[in-house]
């Protein structure tokens, strides 16, 4: 029970990384404030584990959503701990000049202002009540090894990386640790979307063979790093972005 005691806000929750983080933590003793602006995503997330998730609708974008959000979270454990801003959202794999003025807003507003956002609505709470906390961004193996067909989506997955530096060195004398964790693709149903091959056994085998550890990542990889991020097994650990990728940035 790692994280018993403490109390989570979780964004994206719905789905995919964001709903085994909820869960993971759960499992570990923690309160996780479910967050999504799908309903029904979160709604199921919660279902698993009622006693200890709690469901919040909210758009990341939105700076009144997180001041909502921070405030039922505080009247409702009274407290929060960690923040795992795990939102986001990509356009499909294409060539850059393609990508529309939309798309590239949309990339920057989930996945930066979002992070953004969030930040600014929950650190006061944690800095009033002295006594740290953990933020962890989810950001991508793409900040540090963009490719092609997905610039401005690595470009805003690499802001994220940076920001993640710069707040941890502006809040550690508050005893708030901030990291990012930057995963491999994972088996959500994205392999089409995010590398613009067929999801296919033999497309998948070519994909992996630039991973010294053979295989695509798992959404347990991602929820036990953030497990393990936000306990105090990490308690001198801040301003990282740890690629979870089986060595894929090497």
């Amino acid at each position: 029970m790692r994280l018993d005691g403490k109390v989570a806000i979780v964004t994206g929750a719905g789905s995919g990384f964001g709903a085994g983080i909820s869960k993971g933590m759960a499992a570990e003793g923690a309160r996780v404030l479910v967050c999504d602006i799908n309903e029904s995503g979160g709604q199921a997330t919660v279902a698993t584990n009622p006693e200890s998730l709690a469901f919040h609708k909210m758009d990341v974008t939105k700076s009144a959503d997180w001041q909502s959000t921070v405030a039922a979270v505080k009247e409702k454990w009274g407290k929060c701990d960690i923040l795992v801003n795990n939102a986001g959202w990509s356009y499909t794999n294409k060539p850059t000049g393609t990508v529309t003025e939309e798309e590239f807003e949309k990339v920057f507003d989930v996945n930066v202002k979002g992070v953004y956002l969030g930040c600014n609505a929950w650190v006061d709470q944690a800095i009033e009540r002295k006594e740290g906390g953990v933020i962890i961004n989810i950001a991508s193996v793409g900040a540090t090894r963009p490719r092609p067909g997905l610039v401005w989506y690595n470009a805003s997955k690499g802001a994220v990386w940076n920001a993640t530096k710069g707040l941890a060195a502006e809040y550690g004398p508050h005893q708030i640790r901030v990291v990012s964790i930057c995963p491999l693709i994972t088996g959500t149903g994205l392999f089409s979307a995010f590398t613009g091959m067929e999801d296919t056994p033999e497309n998948r085998t070519k994909y992996t063979a630039n991973v010294p550890m053979g295989r695509i990542g798992e959404v347990d990889d991602v929820v036990n790093a953030c497990i393990f991020m936000a306990s105090s097994d990490a308690k001198f650990i801040t301003g990282v972005n740890l690629d979870v990728d089986g060595g894929r940035c090497i």
